[in-house]
């Protein structure tokens, strides 16, 4: 999924201006607790992987194709089947080579009638163009998008379900999965003045609609490319900016429940993802839980934006590092 990066300086300079204009483990028991953590559920990678590959039965996820809308009504079923309230929010969008196409973001939640509120988030949707791939035949190919799109989804879906089982306290979570995400310019096409601006449409519908209403959770996190074989998560510099008592409280808490080699302590790129909108537009702050690979073709992993992105390079043992992470943070929001 996912798109350009950028020098962290020349990011961090544009958000600067639009903020002034605007104003591992597998003994543990049937819960994990520490000193410093509430009791929690353990988070099944068995059961997250399971809806990767259902996502990835349905075939790349393209906006407004048949495929995509029966993987948004299958999405839409699994939170409702986890007890969520589900609902969409229809748009169309204008993409890089200004076409006008749908867009459907989902959304789904837990306990509404709590105040203190966390969003989850993740995109849907998969890349039309494995333009990253090593053999130039695979560019204009669509990418199955098994880690880059099914797995931030797979992970929220989990985490819906253990939340059912074993429901929070006091906490409503709202899980929104972002259409029109990879959407951007191709890299076989003639570069555009405003490239960036071509990712993340999604999140950009939804966020001026969050900021409309007025939708304020505590917080927010951004869950991209969760599952990839040989992940670890450094700490966005977007993120950072913006949140950086968020990003602190998740790679502690990753470190103290066992999984400080998937979150090191080590900073990564800066990044154009959906994250960008939430917290310019929406005003909410929300980190990005993103692999960084310091070597290799991308910094992104192997499989990015390639025909290899498939349920065959996701390792459970990532997903469960993600999930069971967020999972404890939720059940840590309990007073």
């Amino acid at each position: 999924m996912m798109k350009h990066t950028f020098y962290i300086l020349m990011i961090l300079a544009t958000l600067l201006a639009m903020v002034a204009c605007s104003g591992s483990s597998g003994n543990k028991s049937q819960t994990t607790q520490t000193s410093a953590n509430k009791e929690c559920p353990i988070f099944v990678a068995d059961s997250a992987f399971q809806y990767i590959e259902d996502q990835c039965a349905f075939g790349p996820r393209l906006l407004g194709t048949n495929e995509a809308n029966l993987c948004a009504e299958w999405i839409k079923a699994k939170f409702s089947e986890m007890g969520c309230a589900v609902g969409e929010q229809k748009s169309e969008v204008t993409v890089w080579d200004g076409t006008r196409m749908p867009c459907r973001n989902i959304i789904a939640s837990t306990n509404i009638e709590a105040t203190h509120r966390i969003m989850l988030c993740a995109h849907w949707d998969t890349r039309p163009w494995a333009d990253n791939d090593p053999d130039e035949a695979n560019h204009k190919t669509p990418v199955l998008g098994a880690n880059d799109g099914a797995s931030g989804v797979a992970v929220m879906i989990e985490i819906a379900r253990q939340i059912q089982q074993t429901p929070l306290q006091g906490v409503g979570v709202d899980f929104i999965c972002f259409d029109a995400e990879d959407m951007g310019t191709p890299e076989w096409a003639e570069p555009l003045e405003n490239d960036q601006d071509t990712w993340c449409l999604g999140s950009k519908v939804w966020a001026e609609n969050a900021a409309s209403t007025g939708y304020k959770p505590h917080y927010g996190i951004l869950l991209d490319m969760v599952g990839g074989r040989g992940a670890t998560f450094a700490r966005e510099e977007v993120s950072v900016y913006f949140a950086n008592h968020l990003v602190k409280k998740v790679w502690n808490l990753a470190a103290s429940l066992g999984y400080a080699q998937f979150f090191p302590h080590k900073d990564g790129g800066s990044l154009i993802d959906d994250h960008i909108n939430v917290n310019t537009i929406a005003r909410i702050p929300c980190i990005d839980i993103v692999p960084y690979f310091s070597d290799g073709p991308s910094s992104f992993g192997p499989t990015w934006h390639t025909v290899n992105d498939t349920p065959e390079n996701i390792d459970k043992n990532v997903l469960e590092a993600v999930g069971q992470t967020v999972l404890q943070l939720l059940y840590n929001e309990q007073k």
